[in-house]
């Protein structure tokens, strides 16, 4: 058939050439040993199969009588000097020649396996340096253009020394990230124990900062940016915020139940609690401490407006107590409840205890778990009617941001099961707390204190407006 002919489809292939070579070894000169096999038939193929025969070498016994010295005479005995240190005897002999054929044993574990393939008389195998992984690499053709080229390339006019793993390289282009976004706070001065100076910020550095695209998808296009930045007015005398995950719905039922955004967890004070941490905070000191400080894992109270019919107008008038930006936030007909002392509040009534199964991060550092973040935009915020608009003037006035809050400790928990033993010790009935009743002030002096500490540490120029600077909040 010619190849105008040729159907289509076909591939051309090379011709594979089978040679079989002939096994000139003479036989092994001892007789097959004949093992006593167990007959199952040819069922399954297992005598044919890869593993068969290594099972059969597990399962025969090593017939070798090996004697003490496994046979190599090894008497220390004659040696001169050997039982009092003197090991020269032994040693080898200073300006002794090497035989030429153990010269093979002597070669590095890195140059076994690799022929030299650079032979002196053999032309065809010489390196060809374009492509050799070893030695210099050099152009094909040593042109006034590719010298240009390397003469222009700024990676190679200077050669970069720095070790990126070094601790103060890290530090100065973190720094070299704040002074691309803030260019006039940037730090121009030497180096010192409180100020370095940021790495050398690049065009390409620059041009990222004002034309940001997606590490994979450059297609993307940016839309709106948000700098990040502490909410300093919204941080608790504790400073930072503790996240509790239940383990099932405190109140369960088929539709979401409004009075879980207004709970209260009280933790209890436990003197058993207490010895229980103090015994595992001696355990971390007296260990290696490889693991995490230990923190008091304790038990909580749950607390939730009663399921009457105000309960829906006590969740939302609470609500409006705590938001600093209601104009009459501090209205006492919002409260729904009477106080036993003639007051008005909220009652919340006491739901069940719940137990710490589950705990991660320590209150002494604000920023070794996770943080909680919300974007604010004056411009996006929802307004209706006019009453509307100037309550909310106050929080358009905030800067645009994507405020963070630092979250100290998750912790997760489970209602606590009641278990009856003869040695436990129940709390006593006049100090359960079954009803709180709660009313909202401001900070107080010392409360307002506390805050500006905490405010201070992450803003430190509030400590030049003065000593107890800051405003407290609802």
């Amino acid at each position: 058939m010619s190849s105008a002919q040729r159907p289509p489809g076909v591939v051309h292939q090379d011709y594979i050439a089978r040679i079989r070579y002939s096994n000139t070894l003479p036989p092994p000169p001892n007789p097959p040993k004949l093992l006593d096999i167990p007959g199952t038939g040819l069922a399954g193929g297992q005598y044919t199969s890869a593993g068969y025969a290594s099972k059969l070498a597990r399962e025969q016994p090593m017939n070798i009588e090996a004697d003490a010295e496994l046979g190599m005479a090894i008497d220390m005995i004659g040696v001169p000097g050997i039982f009092n240190g003197d090991e020269r005897a032994i040693l080898a002999r200073p300006g002794a020649q090497l035989h030429p054929a153990d010269k093979a044993l002597l070669k590095p574990l890195s140059a076994l396996g690799k022929a030299n393939a650079t032979g002196s008389g053999v032309s065809f195998l010489r390196r060809t340096e374009y492509t050799a992984s070893q030695g210099p690499q050099h152009f094909a053709s040593n042109t006034s253009k590719d010298m240009m080229r390397l003469r222009n390339d700024p990676k190679r006019r200077k050669l970069n020394t720095v070790d990126k793993e070094d601790p103060v390289n890290i530090i100065r282009n973190i720094v070299k990230g704040f002074d691309i976004a803030y260019p006039g706070d940037a730090y121009k001065g030497d180096d010192s124990t409180t100020n370095i100076r940021g790495a050398a910020v690049t065009d390409a550095d620059a041009k990222a900062w004002t034309h940001p695209k997606h590490p994979t998808k450059p297609g993307l296009q940016l839309l709106d940016s948000y700098p990040v930045l502490p909410d300093l007015d919204a941080l608790c005398t504790a400073g930072a915020f503790v996240v509790a995950k239940f383990q099932s719905n405190p109140l369960a039922g088929d539709t979401y139940d409004s009075r879980l955004d207004t709970a209260i967890l009280r933790p209890i004070e436990d003197p058993r609690t207490q010895a229980i941490h103090q015994r595992k905070l001696d355990d971390w000191k007296a260990s290696n401490q490889a693991k995490p400080e230990p923190t008091v894992e304790y038990d909580y109270e749950y607390f939730v407006v009663p399921d009457t019919a105000t309960a829906a107008a006590a969740v939302h008038n609470s609500k409006r107590t705590f938001d600093v930006h209601d104009a009459e936030n501090k209205d006492p007909d919002l409260y729904t409840d009477d106080l036993p002392d003639g007051s008005r509040g909220f009652k919340y009534e006491r739901l069940r205890t719940y137990e710490t199964y589950n705990q991660h991060g320590h209150p002494q550092n604000h920023y070794n778990d996770s943080v909680a973040l919300a974007l604010h935009d004056p411009e996006m915020e929802l307004g209706g009617g006019e009453g509307e608009e100037e309550q909310h003037d106050e929080r358009r006035s905030a800067a645009k941001a994507a405020y963070y809050y630092p979250i100290v400790q998750r912790t997760a928990l489970r209602p606590k099961r009641k278990v009856v033993r003869q040695t436990l010790v129940t709390m006593p009935e006049e100090d359960r707390v079954d009803v709180i009743y709660l009313r909202v002030r401001g900070y107080e002096d010392e409360e307002r204190e506390k805050v500006f500490e905490k405010q201070a540490e992450l803003d430190p120029g509030l400590r030049g407006e003065g000593e107890g600077g800051g405003e407290g909040g609802a």
